[in-house]
């Protein structure tokens, strides 16, 4: 099973991270700006996502992939840590990360 350690650590290993308080828990930003928090329970993630992309995931793995009502009008969606596996936990990360960062950022990512 993943923990919060493990995606703190995704999170914070990409570029200009910066990880806060979000809602009294942990949150992280780039360019000050919340694309990821571990949600008040300690052990499901919350991250930004676009509605596309978030149907097909709460198809595909709903053990996994999960949004309750309060998220269900907004680009979010949840994770559960304890059954996401460690490539789509970074996949997700990556992609919320990439949905907040400037274009200086990304083009610093993408030619890694």
């Amino acid at each position: 099973a993943m923990t919060f350690l493990d995606a703190r650590r995704v999170a914070l290993a990409l570029p200009g991270v910066e990880e806060g308080p979000s809602y009294g828990t942990s949150g992280f930003r780039v360019a000050g700006k919340l694309f990821a928090r571990i949600k008040e329970d300690g052990v499901t993630l919350v991250v930004r996502t676009d509605r596309d992309s978030r149907e097909a995931l709460l198809e595909a793995n709903p053990s996994t992939f999960f949004v309750t009502p309060h998220y269900r009008g907004h680009d979010w969606m949840l994770i559960r840590l304890s059954s996401v596996k460690p490539e789509e936990l970074r996949e997700q990360l990556v992609a919320a990360w990439k949905r907040r960062a400037s274009k200086k950022l990304l083009a610093a990512f993408d030619s890694r």
